[in-house]
Parts: C-alpha cells; sequence; structure tokens
C-alpha cells in the first residue's frame, strides 16, 4: 500500500535512467531530461496506494517531461494528475493552455493528451505530491475539467487550501493507516477534488449531493482546527460560520462517528499532548499550554487528558525526554 524509493544508493551515472524509467512507471511513459543527466541525479519518491486513487510525492532535480501521442498510444492510464508544487517554480502546458510558473500552489494536467512540463534550474529540488485520480471517477465531466488543465489553481483558499493540505497529510501520514482506511481516504480525495475544481468552474451545483456534503465537512473541520484555542467555539458558532442550523451540523458528524463536542475536544488534546511532548516549549507551563487550546480550568484540563491518555500531563512531560509510550490515540467519548 506503501513504497519508499530512492536512488541514492545507485553508482552517479544510473541515477538519472533509473528515475526517468520510474517516472514512466508510476506516472505514465513519458520522456525525461535535464542538465544533470550525465552529472549525479539524485531523486526519491514515495507512493500510496488508496484503491483507485494514488498518491505520489517527489523529491528530484529540476528536469523536463514530455508525453507524446505515442507515449499515449503505449500506455494510456485514463487519469487526471493533480499537483501541489513546492521547493521550486513548475510549469505545465496542455491543450494550448500553459500555467505559467507554479509554485505553493497547484496544477492538473490530463495524461491522455499529449502535455509538456519543465522545473526551471534555480539550484532547488522540486518537491511535489501529485495525487493520480480516475477520469471516470471524478464527479464532474470531462469537458468542465479541461478548462482547468495547465492552469494555476490556488492552494492558499477555501477549498483548494483544504485539499492541498489533505495531499500533503496523506504523504506525511497516510503510511501509518490501516488499509480498510485508505480506500475511504480515496473517496474523499474524489470529493474533495470534485469540490476545489467545482469552485474554480462555479459549477459547485452540478455535483453529486454526497459529494457536496464530504466538502462541507472537510470545511467545518478546517475551520474547527483553526479556532481551536478559542475557548467558547462550540457547535452553535460552527453551524452559524457554515450557515447551518445546529441538528444539520451534528447530522453531519455522525458520519466521523463523533459528536462535534468530542471532536473538539480530541483534536484539543492532541494538540496539548504535542506541545508537552514537544522539548522547545518544555519552559511553557502546563496550564499556558492548556490556555493555549482553549483549556481554562486546570483541574479540567488534567481530567480529560488522564481519561485520554491514561497519564497526567504533569507524568507526560516528565517521561517526555526519555521515549514516550504509544499515547498518540485514545477513544474520547462524549460525557
Amino acid at each position: 500500500m506503501w513504497l519508499n524509493v530512492s536512488n541514492k544508493d545507485l553508482p552517479a551515472q544510473d541515477r538519472f535512467p533509473f528515475w526517468a524509467d520510474l517516472l514512466s512507471h508510476e506516472l505514465a511513459p513519458l520522456t525525461l531530461s535535464s542538465t544533470k543527466a550525465t552529472v549525479d541525479f539524485p531523486a526519491r519518491a514515495s507512493v500510496l496506494d488508496l484503491g483507485s486513487v494514488r498518491v505520489v510525492a517527489f523529491n528530484s532535480p529540476p528536469a523536463h517531461l514530455r508525453r507524446t501521442w505515442a507515449d499515449i498510444r503505449r500506455a494510456d492510464p485514463g487519469t487526471y494528475q493533480l499537483t501541489f508544487v513546492s521547493g521550486t517554480p513548475l510549469w505545465v502546458s496542455q491543450r494550448r493552455q500553459d500555467s505559467g510558473l507554479v509554485l505553493g500552489d497547484m496544477v492538473l494536467w490530463d495524461v491522455s493528451h499529449p502535455f509538456e512540463g519543465a522545473v526551471p534550474d534555480q539550484g532547488r529540488h522540486v518537491q511535489s505530491v501529485i495525487m493520480q485520480l480516475p477520469r471516470e471517477e471524478l464527479p464532474l465531466p470531462p469537458d468542465k475539467v479541461h478548462r482547468l488543465l495547465a492552469q494555476p489553481l490556488s492552494a492558499r483558499t477555501g477549498m483548494g487550501a483544504i485539499l492541498a493540505r489533505f495531499m500533503t497529510t496523506l504523504d506525511a501520514y497516510g503510511r501509518d493507516c490501516h488499509p480498510c482506511d485508505l480506500s475511504r481516504l480515496g473517496a474523499m480525495a474524489l470529493d474533495l477534488t470534485g469540490a476545489c475544481l467545482a469552485q474554480h468552474l462555479g459549477a459547485y451545483d452540478d455535483l453529486p449531493a454526497e459529494t457536496r456534503q464530504q466538502a462541507l465537512l472537510a470545511r467545518v473541520n478546517a475551520f474547527i482546527d483553526h479556532n481551536l484555542g478559542d475557548p467558547d467555539l462550540g457547535p452553535a458558532d460552527i453551524a452559524a460560520h457554515h450557515h447551518l442550523s445546529v441538528r444539520s451540523l451534528h447530522t453531519l458528524f455522525r458520519q466521523q462517528g463523533e459528536t462535534v463536542a468530542a471532536s473538539i475536544r480530541r483534536r484539543r488534546l492532541e494538540r496539548c499532548h504535542a506541545d508537552l511532548t514537544d522539548p522547545r516549549l518544555r519552559r511553557r507551563s502546563i496550564s499556558a499550554i492548556a490556555a493555549r487550546w482553549g483549556f481554562l480550568r486546570p483541574a479540567d484540563f488534567s481530567r480529560a487528558f488522564r481519561a485520554a491518555y491514561g497519564v497526567a500531563p504533569r507524568e507526560l512531560r516528565q517521561v517526555a525526554p526519555r521515549g514516550l509510550p504509544d499515547t498518540r490515540r485514545a477513544a474520547l467519548s462524549d460525557k
């Protein structure tokens, strides 16, 4: 379900050919070229399977890639490639559209049509997370999606920011998920991508009701994460911000298997756990950490923390430098 690949152990002259073959295998047949091909080309990739969706993260030197009709006749997986770009800019050209230099945002292309792309040589590696999405499973018709090919898609606000964070989180933590959870994450990936593209197209109402519901849930979760430090955060404020009734909000959360209040408390406790085990925050008091994440009463915080993790906050901080037991996950019930 997860694969990590690097060419660092190969002789320098073999690294680029290995990487070119890897891209043709993991993305689609294409031609890769680079000014660094004959010198050295250290690169690595990780691949995560989510059922019909795949997430591939690349870190490599600058290169130029091209996919032709001849390549398409060799193999056509019928996928869109949605890429979040960091490290150094990337440009893509397809169907007479050109993205310009994209950095910190996303860009989409269709492997069933020829395309060209490159990373200018700026002395830095390109870091990209690519989500491969079956064209027939995306909840939007191809003629509308094609308007967004090789166009910069913002990853800084709205659904774009939520989707980009989802993609990078999958690369970082997806390997820790149970296999049965990965297919559910694949379905979420399709829904979030559909909602993001529909937002850019002004076609949100064209999405299936289930896709719109998943997108709404993602927006609500992002809002909660952003406002965890507010001690007054609760169902009424969350519902009002998203123009929902409180009853509708609770109905929305049933698919997550926990109530709104339990979700808020779990996330706050997870943030507190992370801060208590962070050596950079050793001088910050436990009460200050608790207050930072919305717990204003130390006694209530200590009681909730012990119930969740089986250890008091002070005890956790004392053992943190010597190595911690696995207390990352706990069942939190709504009381």
